[in-house]
């Protein structure tokens, strides 16, 4: 029975994650599946936007950290 590919084996293998076995058996479940190649290929165009994203938190919530900072003696941090 071969098993079927999951988001999971996705994240895996585009981080590196798997075994050099389980690599190569999934290179191949993408060369024969179309879907899971596409699915492949979106993930990374998801990865690739979120990599670009630059978040910063809003003054509000600076200040506000700052003030529980104040408040427990953790000025420094």
């Amino acid at each position: 029975m071969t098993k079927s590919s999951t988001q999971n084996d996705l994240i895996r293998y585009i981080y590196q994650e798997m075994t050099e076995y389980e690599n190569e058996q999934f290179v191949h479940a993408m060369q024969k599946n179309p879907v899971l190649m596409q699915e492949y290929i979106d993930m990374l165009g998801t990865i690739d936007h979120l990599d670009r994203l630059i978040l910063n938190p809003s003054e509000k919530i600076v200040r506000a950290i700052k003030r529980k900072a104040q408040s427990k003696g953790l000025e420094k941090v």
